[in-house]
């Protein structure tokens, strides 16, 4: 549920107005979620400026198909598979994934585990965001967001194996990047449980 907002003391309250294009429900919609759904953006356009215009293309969509929206699961959820959705649609049209993905296949086995641990940490959020596009849209996809390989492949018009050494090529720059950070002066000690983290998930 929503926190109390003038006009609107819940969610469905606040989804009924939307459905009926009151603007200040846009208005309130838009307050609540922008700055989770800019993050999300981000994570797959490294570039602000990108990542705010992806969002504000999300929220139209949004206003768009709400009356597609059947309250049954997570409305933050659903906006922000949208979100998702249009990130992509973004970085294929500028062709940006395709830039690194290679073609031999590498097994990996989902490890769910480590997005709810690890990638909660804004350190390696960054080093996630610092990786190379194409590496980078897979391993929020995979890591992030929960798809399954099968999924990804078809979203990006991908081989599973593709997605699969997008992926395991993403970790491995992790890793490195994360030993790197741990011979900086006085980081030894905040970096270790990112190794351990990293060697648990990829077991």
């Amino acid at each position: 549920m929503l926190r109390l907002i003038p006009f609107f003391t819940t969610e469905s309250q606040l989804i009924a107005a939307l459905k009926r294009g009151e603007g200040r429900a846009h208005k309130v919609v838009y307050e609540r979620f922008a700055g989770k759904m800019l993050a999300v953006c981000t994570r797959y356009c490294a570039n602000r400026d990108d990542a705010e215009e992806v969002m504000l293309d999300g929220f139209m969509r949004v206003f768009e198909k709400i009356s597609q929206f059947r309250e049954d699961g997570s409305f933050e959820g659903w906006i922000r598979r949208i979100m998702v959705t249009e990130s992509l649609m973004f970085l294929r049209k500028n062709k940006q994934w395709r830039q690194e993905i290679p073609i031999e296949e590498v097994t990996v086995e989902p490890d769910y585990e480590w997005a709810d641990t690890a990638l909660n940490e804004n350190e390696l959020l960054r080093m996630v965001n610092q990786l190379p596009d194409g590496y980078r849209t897979i391993f929020n996809l995979y890591a992030i967001e929960g798809y399954a390989h099968a999924e990804i492949a078809e979203m990006l018009g991908i081989s599973e194996g593709t997605s699969k050494s997008q992926l395991s090529r993403a970790r491995t720059m992790l890793q490195a990047n994360l030993r790197k950070l741990e011979q900086e002066p006085g980081r030894r000690g905040q970096t270790e449980h990112y190794e351990k983290t990293y060697r648990k998930a990829s077991n």
